[in-house]
């Protein structure tokens, strides 16, 4: 009978899984979140590859309803954005827990759905409470990051599809291909860009090339400025 009991009670636990590519962090983070009531870590692993590897040979009753994920990995490619929209398409809520080195990274994780973001610097009760609100389907940001994501006084508000213009276009993308990728015309595409650059000029920082478009989309954490590849 007991062992009945204890069975019940594993299966109506929330489970959890954990990226972390830092051996001793990713083992307290499991910890940490085995230790709280309700909650059990299913699966702990280095990278987000890995974890999809894993999801793709377990039962669907066995699939985390959370992930903890880690955004850089020291000795591998950071988390795809791409990966972490499939995940939240399939119905994975994602939570960020980070250093926060990439503030263009933390930007397009919550253009693909994450349900919050946490630091590394957070105390733990703050990273057991982001999860269990990102279990309720409650957004988490810390007042930090939010301050970060803000930038200064003098960014511009874009509207999403303003700042997917922009960024698309800083990239080196041709209106044409903006317009593609958006799914609009290209008189739509560059209504955006004209919006984009009207509303930087009203903040002081007037654009008008493309080379001052990824200047200013750097500048603002909207995307990374490009690293050239070092030589063999």
């Amino acid at each position: 009978m007991s062992g009945g009991r204890a069975g019940s009670e594993s299966e109506n636990r929330r489970r959890l899984a954990v990226v972390e590519d830092h051996r001793l962090q990713r083992m307290r983070t499991v910890e940490i979140l085995s230790a709280q009531p309700g909650l059990r870590v299913v699966h702990a692993c280095e990278t987000l590859d890995q974890l999809v590897a894993w999801m793709g040979a377990v039962a669907d009753a066995g699939r985390p309803h959370l992930l903890v994920l880690d955004l850089l990995v020291d000795r591998g490619p950071e988390a795809d954005p791409a990966v972490v929209t499939r995940l939240v398409e399939e119905g994975v809520r994602v939570l960020v827990l980070s250093a926060m080195g990439s503030v263009p990274l933390v930007r397009a994780m919550l253009r693909a759905g994450v349900t919050g973001v946490v630091g590394k610097r957070d105390s733990e009760e703050d990273i057991v409470a982001a999860v269990r609100a990102g279990l309720e389907g409650r957004e988490w940001i810390t007042p930090e990051l939010a301050g970060v994501m803000a930038g200064d006084a003098r960014r511009p508000r874009l509207s999403d599809q303003e700042e997917r213009a922009l960024v698309l276009y800083a990239s080196g993308l041709t209106l044409d291909a903006v317009a593609l990728d958006l799914g609009v015309k290209r008189d739509t595409a560059k209504k955006y860009l004209d919006r984009v650059k009207a509303k930087y000029a009203g903040a002081g920082r007037p654009v008008h090339t493309k080379i001052d478009l990824n200047r200013e989309a750097i500048r603002d954490g909207l995307m990374a400025p490009r690293v050239p590849p070092t030589a063999p």
